[in-house]
């Protein structure tokens, strides 16, 4: 049984939330302050935190210095494409480890889990040959290949499946439905909000990727938000403001993304730490 907080409880836990907070909105709100200051205002010493007067002319230099509409195309696709390969894949990985019996069920499931435990990173190399030999380097389903299988969301969605009881799977197979049919028709369904976090987690996963998109497309129209923006700074000089300005144009579609779908991202995020 857990005991009610005192109110000095309440009081602390508060006033550290509300640090907190701080300590995460601090970066954005200095990005789009320093999004409306000339070079100068940006690099001095002490810092000018507030612009004199706000340079709207930073967002339309940056807006005409590279193709963001291009940008957000690529990244849809490769949010889309790596959403629907990637809960469609470990759902049904997901469902074999679950509730099926099969030899070396244990041994595949444990492969799973020491995948999550290797830095990304180490996988970079196989990844680009494999798509080096596909031929599809310089190409937007170049950014989709890393993220069709997870091994996250295998284990994620097995947490959901194993609470769903076994009983249904036998009731299926006496009315005679297939594996295929127990999982689309019934198991598959029951574990829509396991989709939904899974969705939401390799959204975000896919938007703030920049490693990837960087090595496999060198073509400046093939690359995702997070590239693109990165051809911004420059080797010697960096013109900040418009650095950031770009950055406040790269985030805004995520931020009145989730203003819109707010309840379903907190809904599956609580119910991603509830299983």
């Amino acid at each position: 049984m857990f005991k009610e907080p005192t109110n000095k409880s309440k009081v602390f836990i508060h006033i550290t939330l509300i640090i907190g907070a701080i300590a995460m909105i601090t970066p954005f709100i200095w990005m789009i302050l320093t999004s409306g200051k000339t070079q100068a205002e940006s690099t001095m010493i002490p810092p000018q935190i507030f612009p004199e007067n706000f340079q709207w002319e930073n967002y339309k230099n940056v807006w005409g210095a590279l193709p963001f509409i291009k940008f957000y195309w690529n990244t849809g696709v490769m949010i889309a494409g790596r959403v629907l390969f990637s809960t469609l894949f470990s759902a049904m990985a997901a469902f074999a480890v679950a509730k099926l019996e099969f030899p070396g069920k244990n041994i595949f499931f444990m492969l799973v889990l020491t995948q999550m435990m290797i830095p990304a990173q180490i996988f970079i190399t196989p990844q680009y040959l494999l798509v080096q030999n596909m031929g599809l380097l310089n190409t937007t389903t170049a950014l989709i290949i890393p993220g069709i299988v997870s091994a996250f969301g295998t284990f994620l969605l097995r947490q959901f499946f194993l609470q769903l009881p076994d009983d249904m799977m036998e009731a299926a197979k006496v009315d005679g439905a297939s594996i295929g049919e127990i999982f689309f028709k019934i198991y598959l369904p029951l574990a829509r909000s396991g989709l939904v976090s899974l969705g939401i987690f390799t959204a975000l996963f896919a938007y703030k990727d920049l490693m990837w998109p960087l090595i496999a497309n060198i073509s400046q129209d093939k690359m995702s938000l997070s590239a693109g923006i990165t051809t911004l700074q420059g080797q010697f000089t960096t013109n900040y403001p418009e650095l950031m300005a770009g950055s406040v144009i790269s985030i805004a579609p995520m931020v009145i993304l989730y203003i819109i779908f707010q309840k379903q991202f907190i809904e599956g995020i609580a119910s991603t730490g509830g299983k």
